[in-house]
């Protein structure tokens, strides 16, 4: 599954990592043009724009502290709380603009060390001018509830109210200012600066496949070869250089969880996961039973799989490096970049002519980074930056049938922020259980397409065989993965866990997620060190899992709905944060709440995995 968080890493000098004839084969792939956001790291655009944000901040401050609760007794309250939060989300979007230019510089191309003191300067200035505006949310929280509520009925806050309404629940987990501003202050040299020490430990690793010295990206890409030897190969290179860094994948994960338990503890949230499930804006009892509906489906669902798939390559027992390995005898053709764009677009097309449009945008305007480059950020994100902007997307594009699907799985991300944008910097954001909607929608879409235009039933077989390790790894291996942290955190609060600990913990939720027909040789027990939402997003991982069962069962509506679905799948879209996943479903007749729903989703992949078992006997 395509990570979708912007990963910051450096990058050693250039390498090939990539065949010359694999690189003509795949025509010339496009690099994002970032000027939009700034013409440069050094122009006077971004120098003054980040001096201004700090005057701004400053002079909110001033303007509001200790001001709010009397604003909000006032005559004219609703006017003049919409002055202030209008002003401190143009703020934001200022802020958001200097440090996603920051961020995707980094993220894209950090060979020269200039980058990394560029990025690193540009968190630390905004860290500290961004603690002038923490006082802002905490006391508009501590006004009284009806005070708010006769403000914010009346115009223009109304426009505002979702945005209060969602800051509120916060409330009961809000420390006192001087605090906030401490765990704002210090998150630099805290959990900010063992995210950026992982980054850099990856972006450094290399692996050495057949004499060979590769970065990541294409060390795990070879996972998916044709040749086992080759596969084989790879997992072994993973497995020796994640083993020879372990105690330092060991010590960031102790300390993140430790840092986060400290966090967790003053704030007062009971469960490990809580603070994500609010940060989400899901209740903890939906995800409980997401998470108990596929664990209990793993029989039907990558037990059942994982066994035909060892039948296939004539085998008791897949290794794990088999797991994601092309069907045998089928042919392994490149996808040119050309072709990928064309296939994404016209699937996109035949759901809405809009929604094409949108996505097309991000090809001619130059908003998408795709060639594998050593130290660029591995896997894929679409990232939104602001909205007084426009969203970027970052890919590693080696031509394979996933590339194609993780194009449109991140083009859906982006058509997503676009539609959301007009809400503004503070309800443009969406919830992560609903941010991977549009994504894996958009996936389906291309799939659907990409399967009714194949007669030949070899191809048609490979294709759905793909579609089901891919909804595998979404939904399985990521509750699998959500598993595991479970655990990890759990366990961190009884004092600190060693390396065979982690890995025994890893092993444990993998035997159970794959099953017998996996066979999880040594080594394996490492491969946890290397998944960047546990370091940069705890819990992150179970919104792929709600994304696409959703996504199974909003597709089902779709199959039999009327021709308003596209109307009302936009609505859904351009909602952003506005709007509690129960408001966006209910159009659509679901509900998340209900235990019934998640069987809709699961059900999906079953029916995929039963096709495939009607191709065997047929």
């Amino acid at each position: 599954m395509p990570s979708c968080s912007i990963l910051v890493l450096p990058r050693a000098p250039r390498e090939a990592t990539v065949a010359a004839p694999r690189e003509a084969a795949l025509g010339k792939l496009p690099e994002w043009d970032l000027s939009d956001l700034y013409p440069g790291m050094a122009s006077p655009a971004f120098a003054e724009d980040l001096a201004r944000a700090e005057q701004e901040c400053r002079a909110f401050a001033e303007a509001y502290r200790d001001r709010l609760d009397a604003l909000a007794r006032a005559a004219d309250a609703s006017e003049a709380l919409y002055d202030a939060i209008r002003r401190y989300e143009a703020i934001e979007d200022l802020l958001g603009r200097i440090m996603s230019y920051a961020g995707l510089v980094y993220s894209g191309d950090t060979s020269d060390p200039e980058r990394a003191k560029f990025y690193g300067d540009a968190q630390e200035r905004l860290t500290a001018a961004s603690s002038d505006l923490l006082f802002f949310t905490l006391e508009l929280n501590r006004i009284d509830d009806a005070l708010i509520d006769a403000a914010m009925a009346r115009e223009p806050l109304a426009r505002y109210s979702p945005w209060l309404k969602d800051i509120r629940k916060d409330k009961p987990y809000q420390l006192d200012d001087k605090l906030e501003r401490l765990f704002h202050e210090k998150s630099v040299t805290g959990r900010a600066a063992w995210n950026r020490l992982f980054d850099e430990t990856i972006a450094s690793l290399r692996f050495k496949v057949r004499g060979e010295e590769l970065t990541l990206e294409p060390t795990l890409n070879r996972l998916q070869d044709p040749d086992e030897s080759m596969r084989k190969d790879a997992a072994d290179a993973l497995a020796a250089v994640f083993k020879a860094n372990l105690r330092v994948f060991t010590l960031i994960t102790n300390t993140l969880a430790k840092d986060k338990e400290i966090s967790d503890r003053w704030r007062g949230f009971e469960d490990v996961a809580d603070s994500r499930h609010l940060a989400n804006r899901v209740e903890r009892e939906v995800v409980e039973a997401l998470v108990s509906a596929v664990r209990a489906a793993y029989p039907r669902l990558s037990h059942r799989y994982y066994a035909l798939k060892a039948r296939w390559f004539g085998k008791d027992r897949l290794d794990h490096w088999d797991r994601n390995a092309p069907l045998p005898a089928v042919e392994q053709r490149t996808i040119p970049w050309e072709q990928a764009r064309d296939t994404v677009l016209s699937a996109y097309a035949a759901f809405s002519p809009r929604m094409a449009d949108i996505a097309r945008r991000f090809f001619d305007e130059r908003w998408i980074d795709a060639p594998v480059r050593p130290g660029k950020a591995p896997g894929a994100f679409a990232h939104p930056t602001v909205p007084s902007a426009h969203p970027y997307v970052l890919l590693n594009y080696q031509g394979k049938p996933r590339d194609v699907m993780t194009l449109a799985h991140e083009l859906g991300h982006g058509v997503h922020q676009v539609l959301a944008a007009p809400n503004g910097a503070l309800m443009a954001p969406t919830p992560l259980t609903l941010a991977e909607t549009a994504s894996v929608f958009g996936e389906m879409l291309t799939f659907r397409r990409l399967l009714e235009e194949t007669a030949d039933p070899v191809q048609r077989k490979a294709m759905l065989a793909q579609k089901v390790e891919d909804m595998i790894n979404t939904v399985v291996r990521q509750i699998a993965f959500y598993s595991f942290e479970r655990q990890v955190h759990l366990e961190r609060r009884k004092g600190e866990l060693t390396s065979d600990h982690l890995c025994a913990l890893w092993m444990s939720v993998q035997e159970e997620s794959l099953g017998p027909p996996v066979r999880l040789g040594p080594g394996y027990e490492t491969f946890w060190s290397y998944i960047p939402h546990f370091v940069h997003s705890p819990f992150y991982v179970y919104a792929y899992a709600f994304g696409d069962c959703l996504v199974n069962s909003l597709y089902g509506v779709y199959q039999t709905a009327s021709e308003d679905f596209v109307e009302r799948y936009f609505a859904l879209l351009s909602a952003g944060g506005t709007k509690h996943h129960t408001d966006l479903l209910a159009p659509f007749g679901l509900d998340a709440r209900d235990p019934a729903f998640w069987q809709i989703g699961l059900s999906m992949i079953e029916g995929l995995i039963g096709e495939l078992e009607a191709m065997e006997t047929a």
